[in-house]
């Protein structure tokens, strides 16, 4: 059964609620509700998978590294130093925190290589350093989760390599019920922030509209990985698949990614992309401040007219993306629109963007856009009463209430990957199967 289309756009935490649910559904859910529940009742189980097949896209090594054991300093080589790095830190601030050498400093970073490998430094990472009365002996830098940068003194200078630190993804699956939000109930059920934004952005926000739609009683099931190194858990990794019954109906992804590279994405049982060709709504919003209506009295004007669009209430300046993939074809101030834009797709299908307080750089007549580039901010020029985006959707120059139309779906993957498609789902569903089934907490 052929499944439509539904909103897509990316909301953050505060909005991943239940219609109608109270504002405080949002603090976090009391330790009693993580207690195993009996009975008819839905638990919450964070489990790892049975012995079944994972898919070939699934390396328990990350493939694009060689195994090496990772060395450690050398505690009898100098001092040992851990250099917290904190936001606008430099290496010379660090160093003259620590009071080593900036000589030592200057001919590390002449290295070939050396400057990019130090140079870009992140909050909250840690730099180790031996010294002997401030003279560098070594430096260590974690540059990604599989590479360590290591810096040693040598007789003849200062030499560098990088070490490589292989990561093991254990794959874990993780069910729950709505109770009172997706993101305390997710949270509830085992999964992290990033995996809970993951589901519904990138997975699911182009069937599922988290902000508006979800209803207690709706359930969720996610396969994920997680990602370790020498036994020590270090954070999640991608979704491999996942489901949602949203007041009773069923979506289920997986992710598929070709032993070539081509093709990287969520896809649904069928075949077709997750990812449709147009978002349902381009900009995060608070709340939809006007439907689409044939006859409104408009707020300024007193007179009862067509609104021919929906109007997003959110924050000045939040950024609106493009809806599709499309052409500029008219940027600026549109009289009653304010600052607008008008983006053109193919196919006779055109979207409007107004009441803008800015336009993204760079942008203007002509220009090419991808779907979910930012294109302007949202504002309140023009005939607008309040800050909001107001969008609108045209067929062959008929406006359409894009919160109900038809939207086009995404390209299905080219059957020359089908064959290999079609061994991932197959084990992935299976292991959604598994996970499916209620079950009932018990005592050990």
């Amino acid at each position: 059964m052929k499944i439509d289309s539904r909103a897509k756009r990316t909301i953050s935490i505060r909005e991943l609620r239940v219609v109608g649910s109270d504002r405080r559904s949002f603090h976090w859910l009391s330790a009693a509700f993580l207690l195993p529940l009996v009975g008819g009742l839905v638990a919450y189980n964070l489990m790892p998978l049975p012995a079944v097949k994972l898919p070939t896209q699934t390396p328990l090594v990350a493939d694009s590294v060689v195994a090496q054991p990772e060395q450690k300093l050398n505690q009898q080589a100098g001092e040992v130093t851990e250099i917290r790095v904190t936001r606008n830190d430099t290496l010379e601030r660090l160093f003259r925190r620590a009071r080593l050498s900036l000589d030592d400093l200057a001919v590390v970073r002449d290295l070939p290589g050396m400057r990019d490998s130090l140079d870009a430094l992140k909050p909250d990472e840690t730099i180790t350093i031996a010294h002997n009365d401030g003279s560098l002996l070594k430096l260590t830098r974690r540059l990604s989760d599989t590479e360590l940068l290591e810096v040693t003194r040598e007789p003849q200078g200062f030499a560098t390599k990088v070490l490589a630190t292989p990561l093991e993804m254990r794959v874990t699956a993780t069910r729950g019920a709505i109770e009172s939000s997706l993101f305390n109930d997710a949270r509830a059920a085992g999964l992290s922030s990033g995996i809970i934004m993951r589901l519904a952005n990138d997975v699911f926000g182009w069937d599922i509209d988290f902000a508006l739609e979800i209803q207690t009683g709706d359930q969720f099931g996610v396969i994920y990985e997680q990602k370790y190194r020498d036994s020590e858990y270090l954070g999640d990794g991608r979704i491999l698949a996942a489901e949602f019954v949203n007041n009773g109906r069923m979506y289920r992804a997986v992710h598929f990614r070709s032993a070539d590279g081509v093709i990287d994405d969520y896809f649904a049982p069928n075949g077709n992309s997750m990812r449709k060709q147009f978002l349902r709504a381009p900009v995060d919003f608070k709340y939809v401040s006007s439907n689409f209506s044939l006859r409104r009295l408009h707020p300024i004007l007193n007179v009862v007219r067509a609104h021919q669009g929906v109007d997003y209430s959110a924050p000045i300046g939040t950024p609106v993306k493009a809806a599709g993939d499309g052409r500029v074809s008219q940027i600026g101030a549109q009289g009653g629109y304010g600052n607008a834009i008008v983006l053109e797709h193919g196919g006779g299908i055109s979207t409007l963007y107004g009441h803008l307080s800015n336009f993204a750089k760079n942008l203007r007549s002509g220009v090419h856009v991808k779907q979910g580039d930012v294109i302007g901010f949202v504002g309140s020029t023009g005939a607008a009463t309040g800050a909001h985006l107001h969008y609108e959707y045209r067929i062959n120059g008929v406006h359409k209430n894009p919160r109900s139309v038809g939207l086009p779906d995404a390209q299905p993957i080219p059957s020359l990957y089908v064959p290999e498609f079609e061994e991932v789902k197959t084990s992935l569903i299976a292991q959604l199967d598994v996970i499916k089934a209620p079950r009932v907490a018990t005592r050990p």
